[in-house]
């Protein structure tokens, strides 16, 4: 395979085995394996998830849901919450899928319960503690009022339970506030059943994080599980602990534009518009926005000690580089980086070649058109 570009190299081996190692703990749980197809948002890569089982997916747009209808996905949820300027696209899925919708507003019910023309399954966003955005998990007001008026509008809004996406992990690096996290979370949900379940009797409760779900061993206490990031993992999450480099399975690879040997820095064709701004803060206080691998006949090795990217401008990339290091590199060599967020890269590049040389598309690479049949 030819090189000239930034490129995003898959690993195909490695995104299955991580793809199947999620689905054997969703088995071993006993709880339904609805994975966030926003990190990958390509249909061939979801293929992969049919060979494990997977037969549920949730997404976070419109177009992404009407993107894998077009591939066969009969079982969606978007999990961003409804966006009530788009109720003749969400009409349109609703006729040919099972559509599952989140709302963290009665607005939003009056909306759709007003201008639905086909069923739907609706769930509530909770906060239970990322401060994104969701009802919080003891606003029984709210939750109250709101639940009344989904049972009098019942006709196309079929109440689902609760979700939760428990952003505040990515922020933690030890597993035990992670898992405390986790609990917390699933304490909340579970006074919420107890508290509907008289009116609302299968109630489902859904958590999609992949620090937790990649962490914890014993996924107890819901029904279902979201995570998404687990597919292609990156930097981030083998800091947080979900993940060691070697299931990382994407890798950038850069062309050397430019060297400069008295202040120790290689300049790549790479910058933040492929692979965003995302960035790890080191103890020292210094930023870090990729590590640098070695290319092998397989794929990629670990990261290398005395060499990382430290600064990204648009189309630039700045790599900090020991005088061993520096002396491995020459012009229109191609430099291996691993991502500090896989799903910011993949978007932004709209594509990617498998180390096989096979190139797989990306919805953001595709014409902005309607895209079910």
């Amino acid at each position: 395979m030819r090189i000239t570009t930034p490129t995003l190299l898959l690993d195909k081996e490695k995104a299955k085995n991580n793809i199947r190692r999620m689905a054997a703990k969703a088995i071993r749980n006993s709880v339904r394996l609805r994975p966030h197809f926003k990190t990958h948002q390509s249909a061939q890569v979801g293929e992969w998830f049919r060979e494990a089982g997977v037969e549920a997916i949730t997404v976070s747009s419109v177009r992404m849901a009407r993107y894998f209808a077009n591939h066969g996905w009969k079982d969606i949820m978007i999990a961003f919450p409804v966006n009530v300027l788009e109720m003749d696209s969400i009409n349109e899925l609703a006729a040919q899928v099972k559509l599952h919708l989140v709302a963290v507003n009665q607005d939003t019910i009056e909306v759709l319960a007003d201008q639905l023309q086909h069923p739907v399954h609706l769930s509530l966003k909770i906060d239970t503690g990322y401060r994104r955005t969701g009802i919080l998990a003891t606003n029984y007001a709210e939750l109250d009022k709101i639940l009344q008026r989904v049972q009098v509008l019942g006709e196309k809004l079929h109440f689902e339970g609760f979700v939760v996406h428990d952003g505040h992990t990515y922020k933690q690096s030890d597993v035990y506030a992670i898992q405390t996290i986790n609990n917390t979370s699933v304490y909340q949900l579970h006074q919420l059943r107890e508290r509907y379940k008289a009116k609302f009797p299968n109630l489902q409760l859904s958590i999609g994080d992949t620090p937790s779900c990649s962490i914890i061993e014993t996924l107890s206490g819901v029904d279902e599980i979201r995570p998404g990031n687990y597919v292609f993992y990156d930097l981030t999450q083998q800091r947080i602990g979900s993940c060691s480099f070697d299931e990382i399975a994407v890798c950038m690879a850069c062309p050397v534009v430019a060297i400069h040997p008295e202040r120790g820095e290689i300049i790549l064709y790479g910058g933040s518009v492929h692979f965003s701004k995302d960035v790890l803060l080191q103890e020292d206080g210094t930023a870090v926005y990729g590590r640098v691998v070695d290319f092998t006949s397989n794929g990629w090795s670990a990261p290398l000690e005395g060499i990382q990217v430290v600064s990204l401008s648009q189309e630039h990339g700045v790599v900090k580089a020991s005088p061993e290091q520096l002396k491995k590199y020459k012009i229109g060599d191609l430099m291996g980086i691993l991502p500090v967020h896989s799903c910011l890269t993949s978007n932004l590049m709209q594509g990617y070649m498998t180390t096989e040389g096979e190139h797989l598309e990306h919805l953001s690479g595709l014409p902005k058109r309607e895209l079910v049949s």
